[in-house]
């Protein structure tokens, strides 16, 4: 290589040095340059956009692509600064005795700077990290009505130079907090592990899509959708609407039920009230303390306010196992109540005896046959378990019934024989039974008004209390019978009961006397009534019989 090639390589490595020292120095200074102007702007515009008072912790700037050419010749249009930031506060309305509406721990976008002085600005992309959303319940949130003093802050929203629109935002790891008017309790908190909003100008509506963690019931739930244009004044005004799927949502965490919950449906309302509807599936639906489980599925259109929890079920249509029903009523929580009342009405009109049962009891069900229901269930914001505020007001009636366990079932046929007179016909057998009742349960006591039972050739008619708590059985009526006494008996019996046939015929049954049950469930005892007198007393009782009785008699052959 000769002399003067070699001051010529000299000479461009100097010159290219020189260039890129120079380069680094613009670029340092024009970072600095921008630095508290990108700060303003930004502070401005989330001042303005939330109503906020915004404070932002560190900001730096770099331009590793920076092109002198573009900065002198094009004013900087194409070159790309990267903005990085770290803990933003915003405090709504400059409230400093409230958390703040948002936090966020870090932040970074890059801008081009050829736009910066454009109105709406336009950033590509921004990245935040561990963001926190706390919306205050409405019932202490400030009057946000501007007055004069607000006029000059509305006016800023239409100052050139504030305005941003956001291509795309994505946001990681960040919880939305539902503050509760308790300040004692536990705010209703969502784990959002990412939201990715795109075209978020400022008057219009984000497009969404988001993955997070469902606070009661844990579940993931994938959803996507619209969010907002965001209301600066009331935040729990800001519209959201959208497609969710719920999955893996466990029920275990509510007292006294289990399984494991799958959703899907659609949404739309605002932050502070939502209305959703969907189907919901579980196919290990059980109650924990028999541990039965039968499949579980609903349609529901429910309407949730999103900073009580309060819900209200504007019907919900479920399938349990095999049966039908329909449920309406609210879930609410009042001013100084520390729990929510349950109130409900649910009516099945052709249900499966053995669905209920197998939920209900620990062992086999012992009864199959067909259940019609309706009752309001009621449970009030008292201490206590559910069992001991459950409150029940209904009536049901039962078809086609038979019992599973033989030995009851042969009891039932041996009845039905005797009362058709017919004591050793043993082709009556395996005979069905109905049953019908208006009920109220209240401290765990059940009050029958009336309970009528009845199979081919007899029906009884009852009215007393079951204590549950204690298994105590209280119940007074009477039974009647087709047959005649005598005709119930076989042998010498049967003879000998002839002559008291007639004290016992009477209100139109070959056999009428008062009865009582007592005793517990596992154990039952039946006799006559003590104390009882047959006479025309009876007739009088018989008028105010309910037609519920006779129309079950009917269907059970007497």
């Amino acid at each position: 290589m000769t002399r003067r090639k070699k001051k010529w390589l000299i000479g461009l490595g100097v010159t290219a040095a020189t260039v890129a020292i120079v380069l680094f120095l613009v670029g340092r200074s024009m970072a600095k340059r921008f630095e508290p102007y990108i700060r303003e702007q930004a502070i401005t515009y989330l001042q303005n956009r939330f109503d906020s008072e915004a404070e932002i912790g560190t900001l730096s700037i770099s331009l590793p692509h920076l092109s002198p050419y573009k900065i002198l010749f094009e004013r900087g249009r194409g070159t790309m600064a990267h903005v990085e930031g770290d803990n933003v506060l915003l405090r709504h309305k400059g409230r400093h005795d409230i958390a703040p509406m948002f936090v966020m721990k870090r932040f970074s976008f890059d801008v081009d700077l050829g736009t910066l002085f454009d109105s709406p600005k336009r950033v590509q992309l921004v990245v935040i990290d561990g963001m926190e959303i706390n919306i205050p319940p409405k019932g202490q949130r400030p009057d946000f009505t501007p007055d004069d003093r607000d006029d000059h802050k509305e006016k800023k929203y239409e100052q050139p130079g504030t305005d941003v629109i956001f291509d795309k935002v994505l946001i990681n790891d960040s919880m939305l907090s539902l503050l509760p008017r308790n300040e004692g309790k536990k705010p209703l908190q969502f784990d959002l592990h990412q939201i990715q909003l795109l075209s978020a100008g400022r008057y219009v509506a984000m497009k969404y899509k988001a993955s997070l963690t469902n606070a009661k019931p844990p579940g993931e739930i994938d959803s996507e959708g619209n969010f907002g244009p965001w209301a600066a004044t009331e935040p729990g005004d800001t519209p959201l609407d959208g497609d969710y799927v719920f999955d893996k949502a466990d029920l275990g965490v509510f007292r006294g039920i289990a399984g494991i919950l799958h959703s899907t449906g659609k949404f739309e309302g605002t932050l502070d009230e939502i209305t959703a509807k969907g189907e919901a599936t579980v196919p290990d639906f059980r109650l924990k303390k028999p541990g039965h489980r039968v499949p579980l599925k609903t349609k529901f259109e429910v309407l949730v306010d999103g900073t009580n929890g309060n819900t209200v079920l504007k019907p919900v249509i479920g399938t349990l196992g095999t049966t039908t029903f329909t449920t309406s009523g609210a879930v609410l929580k009042h001013e100084d109540e520390h729990h929510r009342t349950i109130s409900l009405d649910v009516d099945m009109p052709r249900g499966n005896l053995r669905d209920l049962l197998t939920l209900a009891m620990k062992g086999e069900p012992f009864m199959a046959g067909q259940i019609a229901l309706k009752t309001k269930i009621d449970i009030p914001p008292l201490s206590g378990s559910v069992k001991e505020k459950l409150l029940l007001d209904g009536r049901f009636e039962i078809t086609e019934g038979h019992f599973l366990k033989s030995k009851i079932q042969d009891k039932i046929d041996e009845l039905s024989r005797r009362a058709q007179g017919q004591p050793k016909n043993m082709e009556i057998d395996e005979v069905v039974m109905n049953m019908a009742g208006a009920f109220k349960l209240d401290d765990q006591t059940i009050t029958f008004k009336n309970l009528s039972f009845a199979v081919p050739g007899s029906g009884v008619d009852l009215a007393g209390n079951y204590d549950i708590d204690q298994d105590v059985i209280d119940f007074r009526g009477t039974l009647k019978l087709d047959a005649k006494i005598s005709q119930t008996l076989t042998g010498w019996k049967h003879w000998l009961a002839k002559p008291i046939d007639p004290f016992f015929s009477k209100n139109g049954a070959g056999t009428f006397v008062h009865i009582q049950v007592t005793g517990s469930s596992k154990d039952p005892k039946f006799g006559r009534e003590k104390g009882s007198k047959d006479k025309d007393e009876d007739k009088e009782a018989e008028k105010d019989k309910d037609k519920d009785k006779k129309k079950i008699r009917d269907k059970g052959g007497h």
